[in-house]
């Protein structure tokens, strides 16, 4: 598979050069490199963006800033993306990927708690928001425990017909484990893409990139 993946990449639209940087930095100032998206899983939202027309797009779980490069890069002139990252130490880095990459002004970088945030920007938005204040596109990225919790936070904060991205739903696999593994990650996980399967409210497929991928789109009334 890893043979594939280099294939793949060599034979796809290359990376910018900010992204060439993050995935770098993220290499030398951190222990959790692994954890970034990656060049074909980038290349495939961002071109989710320009297919869909997407202008406000919310992302929960910043890490090093490398996705929301990829997703705000395809964004329309007047277009935003808020990302959610818990680990304040990491702030510097993101942001000056993200002036790398001549993005500030389209990006919002929020530090703290994610359903805290996410609570916050739900109550911003008012008991019943205009069309435009809804989001196009969420991208799913953060504790793998609570992607039940965070779905049922943004369900509403979507726009009809808008999609949910939810990343790592096979979790190296250990979904498809019998018997299924007990640890919390997993547990999260295993919850989620059951609670998406018998949702009526949407429809969904799950791609085998890199270690999972739900597109979920929101049904239109």
């Amino acid at each position: 598979m890893e043979q594939i993946y280099k294939y793949i990449e060599e034979h796809q639209t290359p990376q910018s050069k900010a992204l060439d940087w993050v995935e770098k930095q993220t290499h030398i100032r951190t222990n959790h490199a692994r954890m970034l998206s990656g060049a074909v899983q980038g290349q495939f939202m961002r071109m989710l963006v320009q297919m869909t027309g997407a202008s406000r797009i919310l992302e929960l779980g910043t890490f090093t800033g490398y996705s929301a490069i990829c997703l705000a890069s395809a964004l329309p002139e007047d277009g935003h993306l808020d990302t959610l990252e818990l680990n304040d130490e990491l702030e510097g880095l993101i942001l000056e990927g993200f002036e790398r990459a001549g993005l500030s002004e389209k990006i919002s970088l929020h530090i703290g708690d994610c359903k805290e945030t996410l609570r916050s920007i739900r109550s911003e938005m008012g008991p019943e928001p205009a069309p435009e204040k809804l989001y196009d596109i969420v991208y799913m990225d953060a504790n793998k425990r609570e992607y039940c919790e965070y779905y049922e936070l943004v369900f509403d904060m979507v726009r009809p017909g808008g999609l949910i991205l939810a990343d790592n739903v096979l979790w190296d696999g250990k979904v498809c484990q019998d018997p299924l593994p007990q640890d919390k990650q997993t547990l999260g996980i295993a919850r989620f893409n059951d609670l998406i399967r018998d949702d009526r409210r949407v429809e969904s497929v799950i791609l085998p990139l890199r270690d999972g991928l739900n597109v979920i789109r929101k049904k239109e009334a």
